[in-house]
């Protein structure tokens, strides 16, 4: 299997958020990997949080599974306050976490660290949405962002 250059390809911050949602996620840099190694039935991104940055706005996917290898420094994963640590737990080098599709137990990181944190995400399935835990959005299968009463975010 051929090794991926990381330095080849440009990281990025870009993100498809209704400008409300999208600031915790500016110092979030990623490298997509799967075009570069040809990969077709499922996603994987390089990652790095930056300190304060979030992974994504708190979230779950109704028809993709998603898995999660952190490989340096700390961030906390935030989910559904009933699990097991109260809805946080500490994920350090080595920490592996995954949420099979259709799982509602909304999910992200946060770098509360001064360092920076990096990681693996990986995903596959069928895009055909999901929510947010925390704030008034939805997506669809066609990655469009909708208010809970279905009207479209404006763009």
């Amino acid at each position: 299997m051929p090794k991926i250059d990381l330095d080849a390809i440009a990281p990025n911050n870009t993100t498809g958020y209704p400008a409300e949602h999208a600031g915790p996620v500016r110092e979030r840099w990623k490298r997509r990997l799967g075009p570069v190694a040809g990969l077709t039935d499922f996603g994987a991104s390089h990652v790095v949080l930056k300190p304060g940055a979030w992974s994504s706005q708190r979230h779950w996917h109704d028809g993709e599974d998603e898995m999660l290898v952190m490989l340096a420094g700390e961030a906390v994963l935030i989910e559904d306050a009933d699990g097991p640590e109260g809805g946080r737990t500490i994920i350090r080098p080595g920490d592996i976490c995954a949420w099979p599709k259709g799982s509602t137990n909304g999910h992200h990181l946060i770098n509360e660290s001064s360092q920076d944190c990096v990681f693996v995400a990986i995903g596959g399935g069928v895009c055909t949405g999901g929510g947010y835990s925390d704030i008034d959005m939805l997506f669809d299968a066609q990655g469009r962002y909708l208010h809970r009463d279905g009207t479209p975010y404006e763009a």
